[in-house]
């Protein structure tokens, strides 16, 4: 009996605080009605994902945070769309404490001697009407070079809680590790390196 008490009060306090929250805004995910103009990362609501091989036993991720930057989102056919993102090198988060802690050591990404990553699109183009690739220059570990990452619509409209302009999107690409002075354990621990980036833009 007290037990279920208990679970009808917990969930009627559930429900009280959903019902305090501001109605929710349907988002669209029609990439003919998103706006555009001027955007800053929601830095809250973006993360940068990235998985390697285990010494080939298994897939192992991580992933980054604290992203800030800009999208200068164009109309038409978003050719001349631009991006322009950073995250902190010690923002690197693993399931594994003692190697979050060893990423940012000098034998890896070096923290302190190579603060930010940074990636400045050169060139977009699109491949359908809610997707894209991007071109564009990496900064990792103090070496700079082209990567290409594959783009994707989510969604858009107004947050419903911030009342910001928002919009959403997907992105995948990789990349050699090695190919930014970053050999630490190549090839037992692989060196090629898949990326999955989620951001969040607020129109300015």
């Amino acid at each position: 009996m007290f037990r279920a008490n208990r679970t009808a009060t917990m969930l009627a306090a559930a429900l009280l605080a959903a019902a305090s929250l501001p109605a929710l805004a349907q988002a669209t995910h029609n990439p003919a009605e998103v706006q555009t103009g001027e955007f800053t990362v929601g830095t809250n609501h973006s993360q940068i994902g990235f998985t390697l091989s285990h010494m080939g036993f298994s897939n192992f991720s991580g992933r980054l945070s604290g992203v800030t930057g800009s999208l200068s989102l164009a109309g038409g056919d978003h050719s001349a769309s631009k991006i322009s993102v950073s995250v902190p090198t010690a923002s690197f988060s693993t399931p594994v404490e003692r190697l979050t802690a060893e990423l940012v050591e000098p034998d890896w990404f070096d923290a302190k001697k190579f603060p930010a990553i940074t990636f400045i699109s050169t060139k977009v183009s699109p491949t359908g009407p809610d997707s894209a690739t991007i071109v564009g220059d990496l900064t990792l570990h103090g070496v700079t070079k082209p990567i290409t990452l594959t783009a994707k619509f989510v969604g858009a409209g107004a947050n419903p809680m911030s009342k910001a302009y928002t919009v959403g999107f997907d992105a995948t690409g990789t990349l050699k590790r090695s190919d930014f002075g970053v050999t630490k354990y190549v090839p037992l621990i692989g060196d090629e390196v898949e990326l999955s980036l989620h951001g969040a833009f607020e129109k300015k």
